[in-house]
């Protein structure tokens, strides 16, 4: 069990923190927006792929304000989840709500106003997408939780970040397609990966406190979890050139992929720091920029 967390307001007797600019920025990790980019990739290959390489800018400004503004909520989401948790982790224990710079109450005032931001751009799109966006919200709001449930908690955040290439397809033709799910599938595989390789950086702390993750569930057989979970992404991409009719450009960059891949893999099976797991981590943009203008590439040319 987590003590009590007492925060430095607490402390001293001060009450409620002011609003700080400073404060609300290092809450939604202004400075740090790998999350978002992880978020957004996804959907823009959906969007590439539903408008055959042509995706309208309205749509592209909907769903790329709408990835900022859904991982800033699932991180204020994660915060507030976790804020006890917070302070016996070296790596977040400065967080605003673990060293006390805000306030639970502050902190969902900034997730509703975020949360009637998302709303707002849902509206634009067409009904179906409309009918979709409730469950990305629960996505969004159950993840910080599922760590103290369930062994791979990786696995609801990869269905949180496919969502967003079921909302985005259908955002664009008004139903969804099989290769809108292969690329969900993909997206899910390649969030557990990059995510276990995010998650060694907390393993000690998380076993000391009795998170669970997906880098303590495999223990050892890390390696093998994550070179299993970017394989099935690769293969789930491979069915969506196959089903999208592209060009052996594709395929070349998909073996690309599988040698940067495969050399995390063998990387992996040696000890990591803190810092070259995230450096690991954020390679995967890359990847997913990669994937992103391949798949432009290759459909530029193709008749709607």
């Amino acid at each position: 069990m987590v003590p009590r967390v007492v925060s430095a307001n607490d402390a001293t007797g001060r009450g409620t923190p002011p609003w700080t600019w400073r404060a609300v920025a290092d809450l939604i990790r202004l400075d740090n927006q790998s999350g978002t980019w992880l978020l957004l990739l996804p959907s823009l290959w959906s969007l590439i792929l539903a408008n055959h390489g042509r995706p309208p800018i309205r749509l592209l400004a909907v769903f790329m304000l709408g990835a900022f503004v859904m991982r800033s909520l699932g991180v204020v989401f994660n915060d507030l989840a976790d804020r006890r948790f917070d302070q016996h982790v070296e790596r977040t224990r400065n967080r605003p709500l673990a060293a006390g710079h805000l306030t639970p109450r502050q902190a969902l005032l900034v997730a509703l106003g975020l949360a009637v931001l998302a709303a707002a751009l849902v509206s634009t799109l067409n009904w179906l997408t409309i009918l979709l966006s409730p469950i990305a919200l629960f996505l969004a709001a159950v993840y910080p939780f599922c760590k103290r449930w369930i062994q791979i908690p990786q696995a609801v955040l990869g269905i949180a970040f496919g969502w967003g290439t079921i909302m985005a397809w259908a955002a664009s033709r008004g139903s969804i397609a099989s290769s809108a799910w292969w690329l969900f599938a993909a997206t899910a595989c390649w969030a557990v990966a990059y995510d276990t390789i995010y998650a060694l950086q907390d393993r000690e702390d998380d076993r000391r406190i009795g998170v669970k993750s997906s880098a303590l569930f495999f223990g050892t057989a890390v390696p093998a979890a994550v070179g299993l979970f970017l394989l099935g992404m690769l293969i789930c991409l491979t069915i969506v050139g196959w089903l999208s009719e592209l060009g052996p450009e594709y395929y070349v960059a998909m073996g690309g992929l599988a040698g940067v891949f495969s050399w995390q893999v063998r990387r992996l099976r040696f000890p990591v720091t803190p810092s070259q797991a995230f450096t690991m981590f954020q390679q995967h943009v890359l990847a997913g920029v990669v994937i992103l203008v391949t798949l432009w590439l290759s459909t530029w040319n193709e008749s709607p």
